[in-house]
């Protein structure tokens, strides 16, 4: 029973799919791209990084779940 396996190896595409999502947020989330959004004008009275900042991150979890669900159809 031993080579009952619990984890599925994942499809090339899928792991390239996240390994290009991790290098875009690693760029969206580097200072000088986020020195653009540093302004002191609120937008629903949150400083703009800060919307910027949780949109990025929300976007890559959304697609990451994505691509996972993808993945296990």
């Amino acid at each position: 029973m031993w080579r009952l396996c619990i984890f599925r190896i994942m499809k090339k595409r899928h792991e390239q799919k996240l390994v290009i999502l991790s290098m875009l947020m690693l760029l969206a989330l580097n200072i000088p791209l986020l020195l653009l959004f540093d302004s002191s004008k609120p937008v629903f009275g949150f400083p703009v990084i800060y919307i910027y900042i949780f949109s990025a991150w929300l976007l890559s979890i959304a697609v990451t779940y994505l691509i996972i669900k993808r993945y296990y159809e």
